[in-house]
């Protein structure tokens, strides 16, 4: 493939050889996490800097200095045969003409391979193994950081950020939960493709700035709405290993129904479909058949949809949360979708339990 001025595209190369371009073609994208010693200006967040369009960036909210950096770590080293690396907003101005891009195997030591030269670096690899992309703005810019597309031609697929998010992390009510609060927004920020993908709309365009903030005066688990997730710091000091609460809030965000009617037990089955059916598989415990009841809310109802994927329609979820999203759902939008009425689908689901 070849770049254009303006445009980076993340994309494996074609190879020459037969099985070797087969194989690329398999392998499934590697992914990667983005980050940066810089805090974000505004909704320019980090992943914008690596999501395949040219008309977004990464800005950072100060200026850059020497010490600086901006970081892609890719799940594992892929063979780069060139890197190419814009900055600079759409009148030219803040671009690097100073600074470098540095590569490393591990991850941990890097190289320089790129210097900065109107806004541009480029480099050619030959196939080397990379596992992350640094750029440095050195010595030179009084200018913020801002990154525009970073592209990569490589062995195999290098996945761009197709729903960029940034999660913006406050603990100042427990600042020792720092490094929880920061993993667990990393696994978020990962699962939040998936998510998108699972409850996905035609012209549906998902929050890109999330705060989730650790409070000690919160009494429940965790709640979510207007791009905020709070979380208590007690539950999570004593449950620290409970990330699926988060992924369950994290959707929330995501369903953003409009209206008042739709049914709660439906809105929190989705969630924890989302949840215990995708995130964790295996963990939602014991349905209860003799209490069970399709609109008990949270994981009875994530079962109940769950038995309806799997019976009837593999795209239930997808299509109800839609109908929702978009303030038209009616209960007979179970009848459309399986043939049957809500009240004989719960009681089918029921005496499966049972079996």
């Amino acid at each position: 493939m070849t770049y254009r001025p303006g445009q980076c595209l993340l994309a494996a190369s074609l190879l020459t050889a037969p099985v070797a371009e087969a194989r690329a073609a398999d392998a499934p994208p590697v992914q990667g996490l983005a980050s940066s010693s810089l805090s974000t200006s505004g909704a320019q967040i980090r992943q914008l800097a690596m999501d395949g369009d040219p008309s977004t960036c990464f800005a950072s909210e100060a200026e850059a200095g020497p010490e600086d950096s901006f970081t892609i770590t890719l799940d594992e080293p892929v063979a780069v045969r060139s890197l190419l690396v814009d900055t600079g907003r759409d009148d030219g101005t803040d671009r690097l003409d100073s600074g470098s891009v540095e590569v490393s195997e591990d991850g941990q030591a890097f190289e320089p391979i790129a210097s900065f030269k109107q806004g541009r670096a480029r480099a050619e690899l030959a196939g080397r193994k990379v596992r992350a992309i640094r750029i440095r703005p050195g010595e030179g810019p009084k200018h913020p950081l801002v990154i525009r597309e970073i592209g990569v031609e490589a062995d195999r697929p290098v996945a761009t950020f197709r729903y960029p998010i940034e999660f913006a992390v406050d603990v100042s009510d427990a600042p020792e939960m720092k490094t929880w609060a920061d993993n667990v927004a990393l696994v978020c920020e990962r699962w939040y493709p998936r998510i998108n993908d699972e409850l996905r709309s035609e012209g549906y365009k998902p929050a890109r700035k999330i705060t989730m903030t650790l409070s000690s005066r919160y009494k429940g688990v965790a709640e979510a709405g207007g791009g905020r997730i709070t979380g208590s710091v007690k539950f999570f000091k004593d449950h620290p290993d409970d990330l699926g609460a988060m992924i369950h809030e994290t959707t929330h965000i995501v369903q953003r129904y409009r209206g008042r009617g739709n049914p709660g037990w439906l809105v929190e089955g989705v969630a924890d479909y989302v949840r215990f059916f995708v995130y964790e598989p295996g963990n939602i415990g014991r349905i209860d058949p003799e209490r069970a009841r399709y609109n008990g809310s949270y994981r009875t109802s994530a079962a109940f949809l769950a038995y309806l994927t799997e019976k009837y329609d593999r795209q239930i979820v997808r299509k109800l949360n839609d109908l929702m999203r978009s303030g038209k759902y009616r209960e007979e939008a179970f009848q459309e979708i399986t043939g049957k009425p809500l009240k004989e689908l719960g009681e089918e689901w029921q005496t499966s339990l049972k079996k």
